[in-house]
């Protein structure tokens, strides 16, 4: 069964999301991170991705105290992502709490640094994200495009251990029209055994059982649900709720 990965992104202690990665135009949410973190995991859902917007747009974790609220306060697998660039930073986010880390930029900038974490830190702990337009890898919080192609790229992490990796399809996140499974299937083809998060344009229940039929074994989602075209009640047949 796919997992399931809700996504909250914070930026000023808020609730937001971004749509293909603009700061400019961000949509809030009422509620509080932790009251949502509750309410999934109330409904069996035991992963959770926390954005640190500010650390992807500043370059350093920033958000740690709401990882700890968070990991305190709930029994949540949290995987956690944005601004995280040293050895400093992971030991950090393991602190306070996390189980697992995404990172990206670091990836483009310092790939045998990454490469090195795999190991070093567990191939189960690491994730890399590899998140791209027109299949070239953004970073920076997708604030900086890059020349790298997304099957290069994960092919150098994937050749030295690499079992996880997020693909967002920049051009489609927060738009809700649908992943993309052509994509999705060709990197599990080129690449087997690899561990895919999907992540981008989910628009309903429906896109979470075909990417669980293709044998995707996660899926990232958040908008869907702020925008309520998922309930917490559909994803209970994903869980061990079912």
């Amino acid at each position: 069964m796919i997992q399931l990965i809700p996504s909250i992104s914070v930026l000023n202690n808020k609730i937001i999301r971004l749509t293909k990665g603009d700061y400019d135009n961000p949509s809030l949410y009422e509620g509080s991170p932790v009251d949502l973190a509750t309410k999934f995991s109330d409904h069996g859902i035991d992963h959770l991705h926390l954005v640190d917007l500010e650390g992807a747009r500043t370059g350093k974790l920033v958000n740690y105290n709401l990882l700890e609220t968070l990991a305190g306060h709930t029994s949540l697998a949290i995987n956690v992502a944005g601004g995280i660039k040293t050895d400093g930073d992971i030991s950090k986010a393991y602190e306070y709490g996390a189980s697992q880390i995404t990172a990206a930029s670091i990836a483009v900038h310092l790939p045998e640094l990454f490469a090195s974490w795999i190991i070093s830190y567990g191939r189960e702990k690491v994730v890399l994200g590899a998140d791209a337009r027109k299949m070239k890898i953004a970073v920076e919080g997708w604030q900086q495009n890059t020349k790298i192609h997304l099957f290069d790229h994960i092919e150098f992490f994937y050749n030295h251990g690499l079992k996880y990796v997020k693909i967002t399809d920049i051009d489609r996140d927060g738009l809700l029209e649908g992943p993309t499974f052509e994509l999705y299937t060709e990197v599990m083809e080129r690449f087997p055994g690899i561990h895919i998060m999907a992540s981008g344009g989910v628009r309903d229940v429906d896109d979470i059982k075909k990417l669980n039929d293709l044998g995707i074994f996660a899926v990232i989602f958040g908008k869907a649900y702020f925008e309520k075209r998922i309930t917490l009640k559909e994803l209970e047949k994903f869980t061990a709720k079912a």
